[in-house]
């Protein structure tokens, strides 16, 4: 009996253990209840303390500080080494749906590795965590636009699927935990223009709405399951969208059933009361009370940290607020940041992971896919041997920033187009000239050209001395010949030996100038995380001192920097603001420089950039001589995220703010191209940028044009390939190529009219879905199950499409619905895309189409945003672009739908 009674009295008090475990920590419980829990159980303060994107620790409930801000646009950002993919826009023009799972999978692989490294040293900053703010969802609407390159183009139904597949991707498949969770962003109706979206108030039409601003967002989260998303800057119909309860209330939540949680853009819930913004409120209370009220979770600022006033000014209620939290914590939950880590399937992710070769292979894949060919004349492939010499020319040919795009992590060693060329094209003497800044008036990273280790020598670059501490003092670890000083090395050591320790450079040689002057330079750091380290740089030339400035840890007295001894140049959003000096030589020709650059952390820290104002004359004219003297001229040309981006101090001719005014190739580089081409020498166009360019001349002029967009780490080499013929180009544009901005409406007009290859009527130098190929594909029996269909009903088309040319490669099948006037005053599209599919195909090979489409995908929208199928003869077309009138009739298929039926939102 004794021993039955101590059964039972261990039973019980291992019962009553388990009673007195709060319940948030009981795995086996639901992740809602789990969070509620938690939640009752914190203080007012507590509870606000944990409302802002970086949440508080709470250690007497064993919560560890935790920070929403991640980023993952195309890689993992900010955070250190990553593998990087194409900018988003590149991505997009692979039209290769299954290609951005593989993308998104790799970079939460990379996003586990990295979080579960930091937190094994205890690190819960800023961009390690498991919550990102990706993909950017927005339809790119406008050219002008300098976020567009963040987006998968023009077209809902493209950005949605590439959208759905990328967010499964990122979030797993796992039944019990999120990989990472992702967040679809700017909800909604957000495209510029950048320099007044805290003030600019958008009324779209019912149509519009519902057309072509949501529709993507809808798949997001009803088809992708997104449990995140962000609200954007702009107001929409008279109310900030953080504060929008028709967007976040009615649409999100009651229409789509979303049961995630939203955070605002940071600072937008400041843009509810501040000067010069909406200002919809008088304070940050107030302000506080309609973001919250409206369904904003969690805010990126510190407008947040007055919940509590509002509470006390009964403004909200505190259930108001445990609202928000149950939604944050069950997200945290579902990731499991509450659960042993050995419970946990994607907490075991090594840090080996990360720039893993599979990751690589997908990155070099997808840089390969997202290559486009506009033009082509014959010239390429670029036959082995049958050009000696050729001149890279551009001044797209050495910018690392170029490949990278924004939102971007740190890449390993990254190599610039310039070099692949010349370790590609190995039979040829490949010459290289900058030949033009990108734009008049802006800075330029000093080209190799004008670099020497030393005196009187012919070798480009500048002897660089790498140490192993802060310190430049002792014997170098590494001694290498840098081509130039544009490095990224945003949170890391380029020292892999010494991957947690400072670091310090010397560069050292000659710097030729072509005339005596006065000449601008500026150093760049670029992005910063928070700052939180030590960093100096002093530049000497002739033995003198030019500049020095040293960037101090935040918060200490003397400011953050400080340039030539004066402290002022204050941090600014994560961005150092750049040092320019002035250097007058009193001769042409060699003049010694001295670079030295010293940082005091690896984990936090930037790169550096030593850049200056380009005699725009001697570039032209230095790249006329080195192509007069070649048989084939590479101009690589184009914009640079330097100029086009988010909010940014730009203000030149074509660029304002980070987005352009105008559409067409800055005038330096059209000088240029026309230079080039009066030589007679043959020219191919390569094009590295985020967004359409009216390249008139070139495609009137080049041999070949080839868009390479910010092809990301394996975009050099991808180029390259693609010259040469190793990778077959079979991408298609996300976005139309227009031919002047007089084809556009006014920018800050939302109406779609007149927009996109949807509604646009004119003739475009490029249309949305074109792109060529080193083959030719045919296409035959395009036929739909049916030629009388019942409104409501599925409909499915199927086609045959066969490689009929002589080489293996890659055909965008696509399939268009053309509606009839179907009495909807117009607001029908010309054309909609309503599926595709990218497959390989070898010299006569023949591939079976079936595409099915939904009440959703046959239906459309009239003037008060309802969405219906509607009666009438309709049109479907099947083909490597869109319907012209060149398109075949055997591509076209012909049924009628009979009756009407109401399709949900």
């Amino acid at each position: 009996m004794r021993s039955v009674y101590g059964v039972l009295f261990l039973a019980a008090a291992l019962l009553s253990a388990a009673a007195q475990e709060p319940a948030y920590k009981n795995p086996a419980l639901p992740a809602e209840e789990r969070a509620a829990d938690l939640v009752h159980r914190m203080t007012l303060e507590e509870k606000v303390g944990q409302m802002g994107s970086a949440a508080h620790a709470i250690p007497r409930l064993d919560v560890p500080a935790y920070n929403y801000w991640n980023e993952a646009l195309h890689g993992v950002a900010r955070s250190g080494y990553a593998t990087m993919f194409p900018q988003a826009i590149g991505m997009a023009a692979t039209w290769d749906a299954p290609l951005l799972h593989q993308v998104g999978d790799a970079i939460a692989t990379e996003a586990r590795a990295k979080n579960s490294e930091a937190l094994r040293h205890g690190n819960h900053d800023i961009y390690f965590g498991l919550t990102f703010w990706s993909p950017n969802i927005n339809i790119f609407r406008d050219p002008r636009w300098g976020r567009g390159q963040e987006t998968y183009g023009e077209d809902p139904f493209l950005t949605g699927t590439l959208g759905v597949n990328f967010i499964r991707g990122l979030q797993g498949d796992d039944p019990h935990y999120y990989k990472v969770i992702a967040t679809p962003k700017h909800f909604a109706v957000h495209s510029g223009p950048e320099n007044i979206r805290h003030k600019f108030d958008v009324t779209p039409t019912r149509h519009d709405l519902w057309d072509t601003y949501l529709p993507q967002f809808r798949m997001a989260i009803v088809d992708g399951k997104a449990d995140s998303i962000m609200c954007s800057y702009n107001a929409v119909d008279g109310a900030p969208a953080c504060g929008s309860t028709m967007l976040l209330q009615q649409v999100l939540r009651q229409d789509w059933g979303f049961h995630g949680f939203v955070t605002s853009d940071c600072g937008a819930i400041d843009d509810f009361f501040k000067p010069n913004t909406h200002q919809t409120e008088p304070d940050a209370e107030h302000a506080d009370r309609d973001a919250l009220l409206a369904g904003t979770d969690t805010n990126c600022g510190a407008t947040y940290e007055h919940l509590g006033d509002a509470v006390r000014q009964g403004l909200i209620q505190e259930a108001d607020i445990d609202r928000s939290l149950i939604r944050l914590f069950t997200a945290r939950m579902e990731l499991g940041l509450f659960d042993p880590p050995a419970t946990v399937p994607y907490a075991q992710t090594p840090f080996s992971a990360v720039h893993s070769p599979e990751n690589v292979a997908v990155a070099q894949r997808t840089a390969e896919e997202s290559m486009v060919l506009l033009k082509n004349d014959g010239i390429l492939p670029l036959a082995s041997g049958r050009f000696r010499h050729i001149a890279v020319v551009g001044p797209n040919a050495a910018m690392l920033s170029s490949l990278e795009g924004n939102y971007n992590g740190t890449p390993y060693d990254p190599q610039l187009p310039v070099d692949a060329i010349r370790r590609t094209l190995t039979a040829a003497s490949v010459r290289y000239a900058p030949g033009a800044p990108f734009v008049d008036g802006f800075m330029l990273p000093v080209p190799r050209t004008m670099l020497h280790p030393s005196p009187n020598s012919k070798e480009e670059g500048l002897k660089a001395e790498y140490f192993a501490s802060p310190s430049l003092s002792g014997t170098p670890l590494l001694t290498r010949i840098d081509p130039g000083i544009d490095f990224n090395w945003s949170g890391v050591n380029p020292l892999p030996q010494h991957p947690s320790t400072g670091f310090a450079v010397r560069w050292t040689g000659t710097l030729t100038l072509p005339a005596a002057g006065e000449y601008q330079f500026q150093l760049s750091a670029g992005p910063c995380n928070h700052c939180a380290y030590e960093q100096s740089y002093t530049v000497r030339i002739d033995g003198q001192v030019v500049t020095e400035a040293k960037a101090l840890p935040e918060g200490t007295e003397t400011g953050p920097v400080q340039v030539n001894g004066t402290t002022g140049l204050p941090q600014e959003s994560h961005q150092q603001r750049p040092t320019k000096f002035a250097f007058k030589a009193d001769k042409a020709g060699a003049h010694t420089i001295e670079v030295d650059f010293v940082r005091s952390s690896a984990e936090h820290g930037t790169g550096i950039t030593l850049s200056f104002m380009p005699p725009a004359e001697q570039l032209l004219q230095h790249a006329i001589e080195t192509a007069r003297d070649s048989d084939l001229v590479i101009a690589m040309l184009g914009l640079t995220p330097t100029l086009e981006g988010e909010e940014m101090p730009i203000n030149l001719q074509g660029f304002q703010g980070g987005d352009r005014t105008d559409v067409a190739l800055p005038a330096a580089q059209e000088k240029l191209l026309e230079a080039l081409t009066a030589l007679g020498k043959p020219v191919v166009v390569v094009l590295l940028n985020g967004s359409a360019l009216a390249v008139n001349f070139a495609e009137q002029h080049a041999n070949a044009i080839l868009e390479a967009w910010y092809p990301g780490e394996a975009g050099a080499q991808a180029i390259a390939d693609t010259l040469t013929g190793a990778n077959n180009p079979g991408g298609r544009l996300p976005i139309t190529f227009y031919r002047s901005i007089n084809d556009l409406p006014s920018f800050t007009d939302y109406t779609m009219k007149g927009r996109t290859y949807r509604y646009f009527a004119g003739d475009p130098l490029f249309g949305f879905g074109y792109g060529l190929s080193y083959t030719t594909f045919s296409y035959a029996n395009v036929h739909a199950s049916t030629k009388h269909l019942a409104a409501g009903q599925p409909l499915v088309v199927e086609a045959d499409v066969t490689n009929s040319g002589k080489l293996a490669g890659d055909e965008v099948a696509q399939l268009y619905l053309l509606p009839p006037d179907t009495g909807n005053s117009g607001l029908s599209p010309l054309r909609q895309l309503e599926g595709f599919e990218r497959v390989h195909l070898k010299p006569g090979e023949t591939r079976h189409l079936r595409f099915t489409l939904h009440a959703r995908e046959l239906s459309e929208v009239d003037a008060h945003g309802a969405r219906s199928v509607q009666a009438g003869a309709y049109q479907i077309y099947v083909g490597g672009s869109q319907p012209s009138s060149s398109s075949l009739h055997t591509q076209y298929a012909n049924f009628n739908i009979e009756g009407s039926a109401d399709v949900a939102h």
